[in-house]
């Protein structure tokens, strides 16, 4: 007697690919709904959705590479969610919210940010490198879509934050976003922080300063997000430094074999 065989929607060896991706379109649908929150004057609920989708976009390439599904589909519709929840939705929030008061600039700056987004992102894809130049990934060309879209929303975060009555700083949203747009495409190294290492006797610290990070992200939300936003953009001349420094160490390592090589 013959078995039948039960009705998968997965192979199991495939199974493995679907959770990542699962992570990534969640984080489109929150892209997307940020905008309808946005025209809904509810700001505060936009700003939160990027932020999450954000998160989700950090989570799901390494819980892609932990269970080894990475795949090129997977690269490819990371990319393009990429483009919308980081490219479009939070251009678009900061249009509804400051930019549509300066008319045909205001739409000027919206393109501008979004085509420097895809700019970004294609480079992002066809950026390799040399066995002999593994340190370069922990750094990026330019500050990701993610880190650009949430610098954009600054302001926004800064005026829901209890910081409002220190400075105001609505009017510098045009220029916030022509910086960020500048930034996505240039080659300013950043920090990637794909390959942290942590010594056994730091994780207890670690795990206590991740616990305190989401405490103050419950209890302090855009309170912690103005904050995080700042140590980001200082961030910016410290990643420059450790970049030029570490090319300085390769080089010299390079003319070093160079030499051995020659005698």
């Amino acid at each position: 007697m013959q078995k039948k065989n039960k009705f998968k929607v997965v192979s199991v060896n495939k199974s493995r690919y679907i959770l990542p991706s699962v992570l990534t379109l969640i984080g489109v649908c929150l892209g997307i709904s940020s905008i309808k929150f946005a025209m809904d004057g509810n700001f505060g609920f936009a700003v939160l959705f990027i932020i999450v989708a954000a998160i989700l976009d950090g989570l799901d390439g390494r819980v892609a590479r932990m269970i080894k599904g990475t795949s090129e589909f997977g690269k490819e519709l990371d990319s393009l969610t990429d483009f919308v929840s980081f490219g479009i939705a939070p251009v678009f929030v900061i249009y509804f919210w400051e930019l549509n008061q300066f008319g045909k600039i205001g739409w000027l700056l919206v393109l501008l940010f979004s085509v420097c987004c895809v700019l970004r992102l294609a480079r992002f894809n066809l950026t390799k490198f040399d066995d002999n130049e593994e340190w370069k990934m922990n750094f990026f060309q330019g500050i990701p879509s993610p880190a650009g879209g949430c610098l954009i929303l600054f302001p926004i975060i800064y005026e829901l934050s209890s910081f409002n009555s220190l400075f105001e700083i609505k009017n510098v949203s045009p220029f916030l976003v022509v910086l960020a747009s500048i930034l996505l495409i240039s080659k300013v190294p950043t920090f990637s922080f794909k390959k942290i290492v942590v010594q056994r006797q730091m994780t207890l610290f670690l795990l206590l300063g991740v616990g305190l990070f989401f405490v103050s992200i419950i209890q302090f939300t855009y309170e912690t997000l103005t904050i995080c936003c700042i140590l980001y953009l200082f961030l910016i001349p410290v990643s420059i430094f450790n970049y030029r420094s570490k090319l300085k160490n390769s080089q010299n390592q390079n003319i070093e074999e160079d030499q051995r090589d020659i005698l």
